[in-house]
C-alpha cells in the first residue's frame, strides 16, 4: 500500500482538467465514495498494526493534497469561465424594470417651470410649524374655523406648533426676511385633519405664488394666471374670476377654467356648467404686508394658490384622489410615457 501510495503522490501534480467534464472524472475517479482513495481507506483495516500509523500518516497526505489539488482545478476553471464572458458583476438582477416620476412630481414640475419662465423663484419651509407663520401672519382670526381642532393637526403637549395647512406659512416666512420686490412660488406638503375619502386626503401639495412690489395690481395677477393655463391646458383656455373670501387677501377671487373636455359646451366632469375651478387668488391684504415687516403703504402684491392634486387630476382625469398614496405600481406605470 505505501509503493501505491507514493505513486499516487507523484501522478498529483501532473493531473490535470480542461474543462469540467475533466475535472468531474477527476473527481470520481479519486474523491468520490467509489474512489482510489476511499477504497485505500478501506484496505487500511488490512494493515499490519506496526505499519498504521505510518501508512496512516501517507494515506491522509494523499487525502488532503488530493482535495487540494481539485479545489486548484476547480478554481482555475471557474477563473477562466467568468474572463470569457462579458458582463458587469455589480449590476442588479435581470430583467431591470425602468421606474418613472410620480404623477404628482410630473405636474408640480410642469407647474414651477411655467412660473419659473414667468420670472418666480422657489421658496421652502417647514412642514412642523408655529401658529404665527401659519395663521397671525397671515391676518386669521383668533375664533377662525381653520384654526379649529376638525381641520388642524396641533401638538396636544405644544398647541403653538401644528402641521401647516397651507403653504402661505411660506410667503410670511419669505416677508419677514426680506423686502420687495418679491417674485416667489412655494411648493409643499400640507396637513389637514379630514377624513379620506376619493375627494380629501389628510395630507395633499399646494403651490402658492407671491409677488409684491410697488404698483402692483389685480390686472397683473389676473395676466399672470392666464398665461399660466395656456400653458397647462392649452392655448385654447379660458379663464374666469370669481368674487371670494380668505383671510390673507383682499380683494380675493376663484379662478376656473374652460373645461377642456367638452370645450366649454357643457359635460359631466365640469357639472355641465363649462368651468372647472383650479385655484384661488387675490390682492395681498395690507394687514398681511405689515405684520410681516413691509410697509402697506408703499407697497402691494398679489397672491395665487392651488392643489397639484387637483391639476393632476383634470390633467390626467384621475377619479381617486387615494390613488396618488397608494404606491400601486399598476398606476404608476400609466404615467411613464410622461416622463
Amino acid at each position: 500500500m505505501l509503493a501505491k501510495i507514493e505513486q499516487l503522490l507523484q501522478e498529483i501534480e501532473g493531473l490535470n482538467a480542461q474543462n469540467t467534464e475533466e475535472l468531474e472524472s477527476f473527481r470520481i475517479k479519486y474523491l468520490s465514495k467509489k474512489g482510489i482513495i476511499n477504497a485505500l481507506m478501506a484496505d487500511f483495516r488490512n494493515i499490519p498494526a506496526e505499519q498504521k500509523k505510518e501508512v496512516g500518516m501517507k494515506l491522509n497526505e494523499l487525502k488532503n493534497r488530493m482535495q487540494a489539488r481539485f479545489t486548484e482545478l476547480k478554481e482555475k476553471l471557474d477563473t477562466q469561465d467568468n474572463s470569457a464572458v462579458e458582463f458587469d458583476l455589480t449590476r442588479t438582477s435581470y430583467p431591470i424594470e425602468l421606474g418613472s416620476r410620480h404623477p404628482l412630481n410630473i405636474v408640480r414640475n410642469e407647474i414651477i417651470d411655467i412660473f419659473h419662465r414667468m420670472g418666480f423663484t422657489i421658496a421652502d419651509g417647514p412642514e412642523i410649524e408655529d401658529d404665527w407663520h401659519v395663521f397671525s401672519s397671515m391676518n386669521f382670526p383668533e375664533d377662525h374655523p381653520a384654526r379649529d381642532m376638525q381641520d388642524t393637526f396641533f401638538i396636544e403637549s405644544h398647541p403653538d406648533i401644528i402641521l401647516r395647512t397651507h403653504t402661505s406659512s411660506v410667503q410670511s416666512r419669505v416677508m419677514e426676511t426680506s423686502q420687495p420686490p418679491i417674485r416667489v412660488i412655494c411648493p409643499g406638503r400640507v396637513y389637514r385633519n379630514e377624513a379620506i375619502s376619493y375627494r380629501a386626503h389628510c395630507f395633499f401639495h399646494q403651490i402658492e405664488g407671491l409677488y409684491v412690489d410697488k404698483n402692483v395690481s389685480f390686472t397683473d395677477l389676473k395676466q399672470v394666471l392666464l398665461q399660466f393655463a395656456k400653458e397647462m391646458f392649452g392655448a385654447q383656455t379660458k379663464i374666469r374670476l370669481r368674487p371670494s373670501y380668505f383671510p390673507f387677501t383682499e380683494p380675493s377671487a376663484e379662478m376656473d377654467i374652460s373645461c377642456d373636455i367638452c370645450g366649454g359646451t357643457g359635460c359631466a366632469f365640469c357639472k355641465y356648467t363649462g368651468w372647472v375651478e383650479i385655484l384661488g387668488c387675490g390682492m395681498v391684504d395690507p394687514a398681511v404686508l405689515d405684520a410681516n415687516g413691509i410697509d402697506s403703504k408703499i407697497y402691494t402684491g398679489y397672491a395665487f394658490g392651488m392643489g397639484v392634486e387637483r391639476i393632476t387630476n383634470l390633467k390626467y382625469k384621475v377619479k381617486d384622489l387615494r390613488m396618488f398614496s397608494e404606491n400601486d405600481i399598476r398606476f404608476l406605470k400609466e404615467f411613464e410615457a410622461a416622463n
